[in-house]
C-alpha cells in the first residue's frame, strides 16, 4: 500500500466522531526538521556509499541480535557513528510535498523524531551532546558541560550502561509533525515509529561488532530538562545506549 493509497484509505473509513486533521483543515505543515542557527558549524558524516561496509549476513544478525548492557572501553569511528544514523534515520529522498522517504517506516511518512546524541567515545568527535541533522548528515554540537554525562545518566535512572556507551541515542518526539495529520492516533503511530527506529539501530550496532540497549525507563521531566525540550510539543520518547562488545 502505497503512502498515497493508504492516506485515502484513512480518510475514508475513520470514524465520523474523530477530529478533523490539521492537514485536512488546509493548514500547512510543519517543517520535516526542526530549524537550527545556519551560521552554526555542523560536523558532516561520511556519505554511505563512500564508506566500507561490514560483510554481514541479515539473517545471522538478526539471530544474533540481544540486549547488550556492558560494551568495551573502545569507541566507534565516525564512520560507524554515520552508518548507525543513516539505519535510523537516513534521508534517501525528499519529494516535492515535501515528506522525507528514510530507511525506516513511519505513519503517513510524517517521520515525527529529533535524534539526540550523547557522545562519549566517538572517534575524532568532542564528548557531549548533538543534534543529528539529517537533511545534511551531520552533527550539531549542543552542549559539553563536565557534568553532562552525570545528568543524563541519572535521568536515566541511573542506568550505568550510559554513562559507559560509546554513544546513546535519544530520541525526540515533535508532536505538531505528527498530529497535523492524526490528531487522535497520533501518539500511538508515535510508539509504533520509536519501535521501528530501535530496532533498526539494533540490527544495525549487531552487524558493526556493537551492541545495544534499549532504555524506555527514564525520568521525563529530568531528561527533557536535559536536552532542553519542552516535555509538551517536543519531549523524549525512547533511548538507547550503544558500545562495542567486549571480546
Amino acid at each position: 500500500m502505497t503512502e498515497s493509497v493508504g492516506q485515502n484509505f484513512w480518510e475514508q473509513t475513520k470514524p465520523a466522531h474523530m477530529p478533523e486533521s490539521a492537514q485536512r483543515k488546509g493548514l500547512p505543515q510543519p517543517p520535516l526538521e526542526l530549524p537550527y542557527d545556519p551560521n552554526a558549524p555542523l560536523i558532516k558524516l561520511a556519505d554511505i556509499p563512500t564508506i566500507e561496509l561490514p560483510k554481514t549476513d541479515l539473517w545471522q544478525v538478526i539471530e544474533q541480535r540481544t540486549t547488550l548492557r556492558h560494551y568495551s572501553q573502545e569507541g566507534i569511528s565516525q564512520d560507524e557513528l554515520a552508518l548507525l544514523l543513516w539505519a535510523t534515520q537516513g534521508i534517501k529522498e525528499i519529494t516535492q510535498r515535501p515528506v522525507t522517504f528514510r530507511t525506516v517506516p513511519s505513519a503517513g511518512a510524517r517521520h515525527a523524531f529529533e535524534t539526540y546524541l550523547l557522545l562519549n567515545q566517538v572517534e575524532g568527535i568532542k564528548p557531549g551532546l548533538y543534534r543529528y541533522i539529517a537533511s545534511k548528515h551531520a552533527l550539531l554540537g549542543l552542549e559539553f558541560a563536565a557534568d553532562l554525562n552525570e545528568r543524563i545518566t541519572q535521568a536515566c535512572m541511573n542506568q550505568r550502561q550510559v554513562t559507559s556507551s560509546a554513544v546513546t541515542f535519544l530520541w525526540a518526539a515533535v508532536l505538531d509533525r505528527m498530529y497535523w495529520r492524526y490528531p487522535e492516533r497520533g501518539y500511538r503511530y508515535l510508539l509504533l515509529d520509536a519501535g521501528h527506529v530501535c530496532q533498526n539501530l539494533y540490527l544495525a550496532a549487531e552487524g558493526l561488532g556493537c551492541g545495544v540497549c534499549a532504555i524506555a525507563a527514564y525520568d521525563d521531566d529530568l531528561l527533557n530538562a536535559a536536552l532542553k525540550l519542552d516535555g509538551e510539543n517536543l519531549f523524549t520518547v525512547y533511548a538507547a545506549s550503544v558500545g562495542k562488545k567486549k571480546p
